[in-house]
């Protein structure tokens, strides 16, 4: 069995950041919620524990804890933030709220040494790293020694290597961590001796054998939007059940440019999937026509989505199983650490609920993986880098790039542009270092002069972000240059837009939905 790290979420808004860091590493690792079973703990058999940050105190009425098995199983264990309060809280150390908080980049310096700084570290060493703390540790537990202080924090870094424990007050896991990942790497193969023997190859082999198993003989319907999630998941399906699978497209006539035409290409002639069609543009515009709120279009659509979907999978005879596109993200969110599960199941376009009426199993053979997992795994499969390397695009599509009324011709004009400024962008090779870029067509218009006439017409932003880890985000820095050349063709080509902005808005952590 392929080695494991089992990662005790207490509620941190960068969790999922530690489980890419080890799988980064070619180790197979999940998140559990703190108040799981202990039998799932020591069913899933890791070799590992690490303990996420929290925004709770471990002072507060229910906060979170650590469950007595992770101290019962003499595995090694890293708490991380709040991780490391609640090992010192229940091991007998102290944790007291404190006036000088730590939150951003702060200094460490390396007091001691300790086998998670080998290579890197050495007494007296001082790196940046990242706090973000209330409360702080006045006292350790029986066993650990100090390793690493910073201003705000005397215990930043403890070890107890006989027990091989570890706490550090600071998040590895994030970018403003620079040697964080190295220290993460360090405890997962170094300490834990996990071999990093899990890559794309085996889990497409692996996956393959377990969809056999849980279809036999029986029909699968996957609903593709032309995304990759769901195209990696037709694929891998169609790898290992091939016409048993039948794929529907539903077009609702807000995708980006030539994107129905891609799909059908891709899925009816390269890989000859049973596909069906619906061209469902007219019914979703008619019911989009005057409305104006964003939320209301989302209900609309996730509403009409549902309905055609249903109704073109009872065309497929004998379907029981239906595939989703559901990635790793979307599992943990939907059992959250004070939540419970979730009951309702995220369409494909991510727009409602599915309805218990269609009384199918599911079928999620990428829920185990992240987005750039499933990327590579995509490219494991074969598919074209036209259609991995895509953007992510929103369920409700264009509809929430035209703010206000959406009518044909907006939706026309916004394309043309978009199309433009992702040609401009991939033609300067800046495509794969941007998360996302896209064209909005904002709801008011300016007056224009162009040549000797003046024109009255709308006026387009353009959005560009970078991300290293999928949690925080900025603005794309473009040479003014090349913002210019893309102006210029968008107001030359696009009959409509007489006006182009670009959006030099950052995001913070936790708020990576790009739209």
């Amino acid at each position: 069995m392929t080695d494991r790290i089992l990662i005790l979420d207490f509620g941190s808004q960068v969790t999922q950041l530690i489980a890419r860091r080890v799988r980064e590493g070619g180790v197979y690792c999940e998140i559990f919620p703190f108040n799981v079973d202990p039998k799932r703990i020591a069913d899933f058999a890791p070799k590992g524990i690490i303990l996420s940050g929290s925004p709770h105190s471990v002072h507060a009425a229910g906060g979170p804890q650590a469950p007595d098995i992770v101290w019962q199983s003499k595995l090694p264990v890293f708490g991380i933030c709040y991780g490391q309060q609640a090992m010192c809280h229940q091991l007998g150390g102290k944790v007291e709220p404190h006036e000088h908080r730590e939150f951003g980049r702060a200094e460490l310096e390396v007091t001691e040494h300790c086998d998670l700084f080998d290579g890197f570290w050495t007494k007296g060493t001082k790196d940046q790293v990242w706090m973000s703390h209330g409360d702080r540790v006045t006292a350790i537990p029986p066993g650990f020694r100090v390793v690493g202080v910073s201003k705000g924090a005397p215990f930043a870094a403890i070890a107890d290597e006989t027990r091989h424990y570890y706490g550090f007050q600071f998040h590895p896991e994030v970018v403003h961590t620079p040697r964080g990942a190295q220290l993460l790497k360090q405890f997962v193969h170094e300490v834990c001796g996990c071999k990093g023997d899990w890559t794309m190859r085996a889990f497409r082999e692996a996956e393959i054998q377990k969809i056999r198993a849980q279809i036999g003989d029986g029909r699968v319907i996957c609903g593709l939007s032309g995304g990759v999630d769901s195209s990696v998941a037709a694929v891998l399906i169609h790898e290992a059940i091939g016409s048993q699978l039948t794929c529907i497209f539903v077009d609702h006539g807000l995708l980006r440019q030539g994107e129905a035409e891609q799909v059908l290409r891709l899925f009816r002639d390269h890989y000859n999937i049973p596909l069906i069609h619906r061209d469902a543009s007219d019914l979703f515009l008619g019911e989009l026509a005057g409305v104006t709120e964003p939320e209301m279009k989302r209900k609309i659509i996730g509403k009409l989505f549902i309905d055609v979907f249903d109704e073109e999978a009872h065309k497929v005879g004998g379907a029981e199983f239906l595939a989703q596109g559901t990635l790793y993200p979307d599992v943990i969110e939907s059992v959250s650490f004070t939540g419970g599960p979730s009951v309702t199941i995220k369409s494909h376009h991510n727009v409602g609920g599915l309805p218990e009426r269609m009384k199918l199993k599911l079928v999620e053979p990428l829920r185990e993986l992240f987005k750039d997992e499933v990327r590579a795994l995509g490219r494991e499969l074969g598919l074209p880098e036209s259609m991995i390397r895509r953007h992510p695009f929103p369920g409700p599509g264009l509809a929430i790039r035209v703010p206000g009324d959406i009518t044909r011709e907006k939706l026309d004009i916004l394309r043309k542009a978009d199309a433009i400024y992702l040609e401009e962008i991939d033609k300067a090779g800046l495509y794969d270092q941007i998360w996302q870029a896209f064209a909005v067509l904002l709801p008011v218009k300016t007056v224009g002069v162009m040549g000797d006439g003046r024109t009255y017409d709308h006026v387009c932003a353009l959005r560009a972000v970078t991300s290293t880890d999928g949690m925080t985000a900025d603005f794309y820095p473009f040479e003014p240059a090349l913002l210019g050349r893309i102006a210029t063709r968008i107001i030359n080509e696009v009959r409509g837009i007489n006006r182009v902005v670009y959006d030099y808005t950052s995001k913070p952590p936790g708020t990576i939905e790009w739209e």
